[in-house]
């Protein structure tokens, strides 16, 4: 059973999206997804810098349109059948894009508003996110409650992302909790915790205006890793989705309860394959990076799809 993964904030890097646009459809499909969230998407997947691709305004819709674009590249516009779809974070606007419980349209300007919503917030005060790696978990929750912070992703395989603001992550840094290492990460603010709680009402003003649909696979909730099947529920929880924490090991649980063979992540990859291969032992994994991969992914998906 296959299942396919899209990444969250913070896994893109600058020039990431240079060669997919040498793949046949990229460029136009590119194009038409800057046009919907009013960002220069090719601009800012192949030549813009470090600092740039930062700002969370520009880095959510560039995640969710390279998750778009090299799904596109990989299955046209049908999902294998029963296959299963789950997105970290802002990833999971991709997910359910992917899933059909949106229109392309609709996940484009809803990840625009809320990565515009998101910044806002984050501009009220200096915040950030950090990922904490080892440790027991219990003395690792025990820490950052200590320290005030908020455990925003609880991404399993020994992993969990400390989020608040910058002076609650430093003193984090400098006094870690025992066998633990602690990592800042690349993201410009407390993502999934009350200081996102500004964003949750205009994007509740945005839901009204957008039409969801039942998903035509399964798609998995960030909320508590189950299947959501009705669409309106769906987006309901993306909306809420802004300040509650990512429980990704919830999804991985699901994932292995569902007999999944294979997981395959889509561009920018490398975060979520990486947490399977410690969550989910035994599991074959694929990051989709680039062009190169393309041939390898399509034998993969054949590997892990019933016929």
């Amino acid at each position: 059973m296959l299942a396919i993964v899209c990444p969250g904030q913070g896994s893109q890097t600058p020039g990431f999206l240079a060669e997919w646009l040498e793949v046949e459809g990229v460029a136009d499909h590119l194009a038409a997804l800057s046009a919907i969230t009013e960002r220069d998407l090719t601009a800012h997947g192949t030549v813009s810098d470090e600092e740039t691709i930062k700002d969370t305004a520009v880095a959510q819709p560039l995640i969710v349109a390279a998750g778009l674009v090299t799904a596109r590249a990989l299955f046209g516009d049908h999902l294998p059948a029963g296959s299963i779809v789950a997105g970290h974070s802002v990833g999971e606007i991709t997910a359910s894009a992917l899933a059909g419980a949106l229109a392309e349209s609709d996940a484009m300007n809803f990840v625009k508003v809320r990565a515009n919503a998101m910044a806002e917030a984050a501009a009220a005060t200096p915040t950030g996110m950090a990922a904490v790696l080892g440790g027991d978990p219990e003395e690792v929750l025990a820490a950052l409650d200590g320290f005030g912070l908020t455990p925003a992703n609880a991404n399993g395989g020994g992993q969990i992302v400390a989020a608040g603001t910058t002076e609650q992550l430093a003193e984090l840094v400098e006094n870690p909790p025992a066998k633990a290492r602690v990592i800042p990460l690349k993201v410009a603010g407390a993502f999934h915790t009350s200081h996102m709680q500004p964003a949750v009402g205009t994007l509740k003003e945005l839901a009204d205006t957008l039409t969801p649909a039942d998903p035509s696979v399964r798609l998995l909730s960030n909320f508590d890793g189950q299947p959501v099947a009705d669409g309106q529920a769906n987006l309901d929880s993306l909306v809420a989705q802004v300040s509650r924490p990512v429980r990704w090991d919830l999804c991985m649980e699901t994932l292995a309860e569902a007999g999944v063979t294979g997981v395959l992540e889509l561009a920018p990859a490398g975060t979520l394959v990486g947490l399977a291969r410690r969550g989910l032992k035994g599991v074959k994994t694929l990051a989709v990076k680039s062009p190169a991969d393309l041939e390898a992914a399509q034998a993969f998906i054949a590997e892990h799809t019933a016929s």
